[in-house]
């Protein structure tokens, strides 16, 4: 596969579709904003100026959309998948819910087209590097096919099975972990903070320890900002979380925790600083101790 699509240039999508460009792929990309377009011409890659641009003669089409329902309106709603040729794949890296990645494949098969179900772990740093987890559903033949071009956007490509879902699924379980992490990380240093004691030395002290954890690594120095730097959205985990606790109603297993860290995404949102950095999360705690 050479010729990829790309829709969806977004804080993650444009560094992706950038590092296919890099790693020679023919990459033509689609995004509502022209400016996006422009920057990944910039980095190498074509700006589409439809989505029928983006799918039309590619070997591939990857997107990196916010949700299953934006997937499902750009592949029918808007009647890109019908552009794309025959036997291409859909190599779908949005975080969506298991049954609709299933959904979705079932559909895109019935059109003579293969689903690859790949989302993704690593954020906007990740996806600047190169470096993200990309957890992958798809037959063994068609993992092979597309496997280039996810190693041009991860470091680690790991098969979880042959049915579409079973990538979502696995995301769905990282992503408690990361949910849940970030909101005890908030807890905790809105607690240090509440007591008064000297924040830098917290973080450092609890960064470089066994409570520590990635999330805490990477947000608590955020959560020391008035204003951070936007790298995943508040909005975000109140999606994935939302994805979580329906993922384990599903399988009636109980999630107390991520339903708690769930709660703290959306008061949050619900205080107009969803578009905000996820290290925002703090904000809940912080409003809780008046």
């Amino acid at each position: 596969m050479k010729k990829i699509g790309f829709v969806g240039l977004g804080s993650m999508g444009l560094p992706m579709a950038g590092n296919l460009a890099r790693a020679g792929f023919a990459v033509t990309g689609f995004d509502l904003r022209p400016e996006a377009g422009a920057k990944l011409a910039a980095a190498g890659g074509v700006a589409a100026a439809s989505l029928t641009d983006a799918f039309a003669g590619q070997d591939a089409a990857v997107l990196m959309v916010v949700n299953a329902t934006q997937a499902e309106d750009i592949l029918f709603g808007a009647g890109a998948l019908a552009h794309l040729p025959e036997g291409g794949a859909v190599i779908l890296m949005a975080t969506c819910p298991p049954a609709a990645v299933a959904a979705l494949a079932r559909r895109v098969e019935a059109e003579g087209r293969r689903l690859v179900d790949a989302p993704v772990s690593g954020g906007v740093v990740g996806a600047e590097a190169g470096s993200l987890t990309i957890m992958v559903a798809a037959p063994s033949d068609l993992f092979a096919q597309v496997k280039p071009v996810l190693d041009a956007m991860g470091s680690k490509v790991v098969l979880l099975g042959e049915k579409a879902g079973q990538g979502a699924t696995a995301k769905a379980v990282n992503q408690l972990l990361c949910g849940v992490h970030l909101a005890v990380a908030g807890e905790a240093l809105s607690l240090a903070e509440t007591l008064g004691l000297d924040m830098d030395a917290m973080l450092d002290i609890v960064s470089g320890s066994a409570a520590s954890s990635w999330m805490l690594r990477d947000r608590g120095p955020r959560m020391l900002e008035s204003e951070p730097r936007v790298t995943s959205a508040v909005d975000i985990f109140v999606k994935d979380l939302g994805i979580v606790l329906e993922a384990g109603a599903g399988a009636k297993t109980a999630l107390p925790l991520a339903a708690t860290a769930h709660q703290m995404f959306l008061a949050v949102s619900g205080q107009g600083k969803g578009a905000k950095d996820d290290s925002k999360v703090i904000d809940a705690y912080r409003a809780l101790q008046g």
